[in-house]
């Protein structure tokens, strides 16, 4: 009996005998595979089953469990016999074409030997793992995985597995496995159901070497070791899980699946995506992509759809990930698509909608639509897409208009007169933003500005600078080209974005435009194309001089052309006096070669503030900053225009011949000096000690001796330039002191500041130049005040600070070219025939007060009027009030008053 039993397992093991063991490796799969271990030259009559399983050996169920636990726990003294056997092991896979696996052991002498077992032998009478080994998805650890086929038989004794490993840099040409020394040994995580896992660290630099390991299965000191494997980790990676699974409605009422890549994932994926819809029609649905997302269409609302997806490595050998936690979305019972619309000011929008009321689907003949519910949308804009979508379309929207905290149009769709509380939302915004550019004057970067006030505002967006440059000028029409950059902009403290182009090409036309990037999409400003040598802001120009030229009298302004650009310029000056706030006056230069101009002023003898700036002559760019202020400087420009009027005081004895003499005169004004006196000269003439000279310095009084008969002095203004050529003269003289042709002189006070002197001449035979009227208060030690009048006036008004009840001294000379003639002299004012004088005084005194007059008693009359109609008012009843007084006409009584 027992010799047809080894017959039996002799025929079941086929041995064969091959050579070379552990030059042979397991090449591992990236799915299951099993490991099966069996002792060689051991009688396997305890191993075999019973004929009834034997029979049927592919229906490995429980009750083969049973029967192998029952045959591994009927005797202890085999497994005591067994304690110092090395189980002979193979690897298989239900993919395997032949099956038929290898076992190999070592002999007694350490040699190597290997033959080939029937799997279904192995799997009957053997131990059986399932094993799978990965490459973690973080790429940091390479995993086995082991765990029984069926129930362990050695359950009852300690079960340890390691794993030991090598993880060469290049695996050599020689076939000769590395000594076991070499191999570096880990001890894998077992728990209570004989379930191992072990882990195995690869660095990042590995994943494409060749890993060569083995396992050791102990329990109860029987050995099970596997042949070798070999793996490259790349090959086996199994990615995380996808991340971020969304769903939603698209623009075009499709259901969007969407899922993003797990990090760290070295290759592209495909994924596998199952889902199960649960409306009035159940369907379900296993998809694999290559692509991030999957369309479903013929959405219903109302419908609850149910989502997983895992991925695998799209190319070459790998393992599929897990699967991601189950997503579930229902729909709504009114589908908008697209639910929200951002869009720009005179574009043309539509939004589509399905309604669904009481577990029925709205006919879309029965859809009507609505603008914030307030505003029914004309049927005119309705489109029926099919019997249950409606579409309706916006055609040349304008800008939005915020309502409080609402920036969008709430879009209602409804059942003919009943509205859903679901909306569709729609965002208009004006996206015509201006971008101005400046390329500064050393031709280096250029600067573009842009500001976010003329837009509103949607909370979520970011704005970016985006720009095209072509080779060569812009086109006629600016277009968004599909190929851009972005430009890093900087808000300014003045609220604008500022973005600087550096380095530039001159000639290149630059396109840009302003994109507003929102959850909701993107939009983009009208385009601009910007020649940087079309848009130059010259420095401005240098050495700025001015000053007021001599002799010729004119405000010269010199300036030097900036270096760049080297286009024509033109000029601009602006100028005026020097102060804290100057009164500029512009001026132009369209002489491109000029670099000085000269300009008329009235003032020359203050100081004047320039600036000068420059734009190119053509048009294009911008005018240069104004340059740093030049100032002139006040100096003379010509010899003093005139010398100063000057008059005499005489004191000493009338019967002498000898008197003292003072002059007396008022220093000149700078447009009469051109600009300044330095000092002044007196010019004697007599006859007997004819002409000399006396330097006065800056003084305006002079003393000398009178003792000739006739003695004639100048005054002469002397500034850095010269004497003044224009100079008046005043002859002393005894002869025509007694000239008298002042017949009468009178002075009458028109005011307290001004008196009317009046004279009447007498017919002479001299030359008269001028007057001269001296006036003094006779009461008050005051200095002689003096006018000079031309010799052709009767009458003069003299204004000054006179007080009524003082007495004053009033003067008349009549001045000859022969010399000083007698005066008249009045000591008070004239009384009679004032009122006369003063009517002869002109109209322009009376005038005014007839119009005072008459103002304040048309002032007078109205206020009395309006206190008559008070006061009558006040005895007039309240026809409200009073019984008596009601039905009369009291208007008439007002129009009467």
């Amino acid at each position: 009996m027992i010799c047809q039993k080894f017959c039996v397992v002799l025929l079941h093991w086929e041995f064969i005998y091959v050579i070379t063991a552990f030059n042979l490796s397991y090449t591992i799969t990236p799915w299951r595979f099993k490991l099966s271990c069996m002792p060689p030259n051991t009688t396997y009559e305890y191993f075999l089953l019973p004929a009834e399983v034997s029979k049927n050996t592919s229906s490995l169920n429980g009750h083969y469990d049973t029967a192998v636990e029952a045959k591994f726990n009927s005797s202890d003294i085999y497994f005591s016999n067994l304690s110092k056997t090395t189980f002979q092991c193979c690897f298989w896979s239900e993919q395997d074409i032949n099956k038929n696996c290898t076992v190999s052991a070592d002999n007694i002498e350490g040699k190597t030997f290997a033959s080939t077992v029937n799997f279904l032998v192995i799997q009957q009478i053997g131990a059986n793992w399932n094993i799978q080994c990965w490459m973690k998805g973080d790429l940091t650890l390479f995993i086995c995985y082991m765990e029984p086929l069926f129930k362990n038989p050695f359950k009852t004794y300690n079960f340890k597995v390691h794993l030991l490993y090598i993880l060469p840099e290049v695996l050599e040409d020689s076939p000769l496995v590395p000594q076991k020394s070499s191999f570096q040994i880990v001890q894998c995580n077992c728990s209570v159901h004989e379930c191992c896992e072990c882990l195995v660290p690869v660095p990042t630099t590995k994943l494409n070497n060749t890993l060569l390991m083995y396992l050791k299965i102990s329990s109860g000191g029987i050995i099970f070791q596997s042949p070798l494997m070999s793996v490259h980790p790349i090959n086996v990676v199994k990615p995380d899980p996808p991340v971020g699974l969304n769903m939603e409605i698209t623009d075009d009422g499709n259901l969007k699946i969407s899922w993003s890549s797990p990090p760290l994932v070295p290759f592209p994926l495909q994924y596998q995506v199952k889902y199960s819809e649960n409306s009035t029609i159940i369907r379900e649905a296993d998809k694999i992509v290559s692509a991030t997302s999957l369309l479903v269409d013929g959405v219903l609302p109302g419908a609850s759809y149910k989502v997983q997806v895992r991925g695998k490595r799209l190319h070459g050998p790998g393992i599929w990930s897990d699967w991601t936690t189950p997503h579930t979305f229902t729909t709504q019972d009114v589908i908008y698509f697209p639910p929200k619309i951002l869009t720009s000011v005179g574009s043309n929008v539509s939004f589509h909608c399905i309604y669904k009321n009481e577990n029925k689907i709205v006919s879309s003949k029965k859809i009507v639509w609505w603008m914030n519910l307030a505003e029914k949308i004309s049927q005119s804009q309705y489109n029926i897409v099919s019997d249950h979508i409606s579409k309706v379309t916006f055609p040349n929207l304008n800008a939005t208009k915020p309502r409080g905290k609402f920036t969008y149009d709430a879009v209602y769709c409804c059942n003919e007169h009943e509205c859903h509380h679901r909306y569709a939302e729609l965002y208009v915004i004006d996206v015509n933003i201006k971008i101005s550019c400046e390329t500064d004057g050393y031709l280096t970067k250029m600067t573009c500005r842009w500001s976010t006030n003329t837009i509103q505002s949607l909370v979520g967006s970011t704005l970016q600078l985006r720009y095209h440059r072509s080779s060569l000028y812009c086109s006629d029409i600016p277009s968004i080209h599909p190929i851009s950059e972005p430009k890093d902009c900087h808000l300014q403290r003045d609220g604008f974005y500022e973005c600087i182009f550096q380095p530039i090409f001159l000639l290149s036309g630059y396109t840009m435009w302003i994109r507003i990037n929102h959850s909701l999409g993107s939009l983009d400003s009208p385009p601009t194309c910007v020649l940087p040598d079309s848009v130059v802001k010259p420095l401005p120009p240098s050495s700025v001089k001015a000053e007021i030229t001599v002799n010729v009298g004119l405000l010269k302004i010199s300036w030097e052309k900036p270096v760049f650009p080297e286009n024509n310029l033109r000029y601009q000056i602006r100028y005026g006096l020097r102060g804290k706030e100057v009164q500029w006056k512009m001026s132009e230069v369209y002489d491109a070669k000029s670099k000085s101009a000269s300009l008329a002023v009235p003032d020359l003898c203050a100081v004047y503030a320039v600036q000068v700036r420059c734009k190119r002559l053509d048009g294009l760019g911008y005018w240069s900053n104004w340059s740093n202020p030049a100032y002139t400087v006040v100096m003379d420009i010509k010899v003093p225009i005139r010398g100063p009027e000057f008059w005499r005081i005489i004191n000493g004895d009338i019967t002498k011949k000898e008197r003292n003499v003072t002059l007396l005169w008022k220093p000149l004004m700078k447009n009469d000096s051109l600009c300044s006196v330095r000092r002044y000269v007196i010019n004697h003439y007599t006859s007997r000690n004819g002409t000399w000279s006396e330097d006065v310095g800056n003084h305006t009084k002079f003393t000398f001796l009178w003792t000739e008969q006739a003695h004639t002095v100048t005054v002469l203004a002397i500034n850095s330039i010269g004497a003044s050529f224009a100079n008046f003269n005043l002859t002393f003289s005894w002869p025509m002191s007694k000239v008298n042709i002042v017949q009468s002189l009178s002075a009458y006070p028109l005011n307290s500041s001004c008196v009317i002197l009046s004279w009447i001449l007498s017919p002479c035979d001299y030359s008269l130049m001028y007057f001269i009227v001296e006036w003094k208060n006779l009461n008050e030690d005051d200095e002689i005040k003096w006018l000079r009048i031309p010799s052709s006036f009767k009458k003069y008004y003299i204004h000054d600070h006179f007080i009524p009840i003082e007495k004053y001294q009033f003067s008349l000379y009549p001045i000859f070219m022969e010399g000083v003639g007698k005066p008249k002299i009045i000591n008070s004012f004239t009384q009679d025939d004032i009122e006369k004088h003063k009517n002869d005084a002109g109209l322009y005194v009376i005038v005014p007060i007839i119009i005072s007059s008459s103002i304040l008693l048309l002032g007078t009359l109205l206020i009395s009027h309006q206190r008559m109609k008070k006061l009558f008012w006040e005895d007039v009843p309240n026809p409200k009030n009073c019984s008596w007084a009601q039905g009369l006409n009291f208007q008439k009584r007002t129009d009467i008053l």
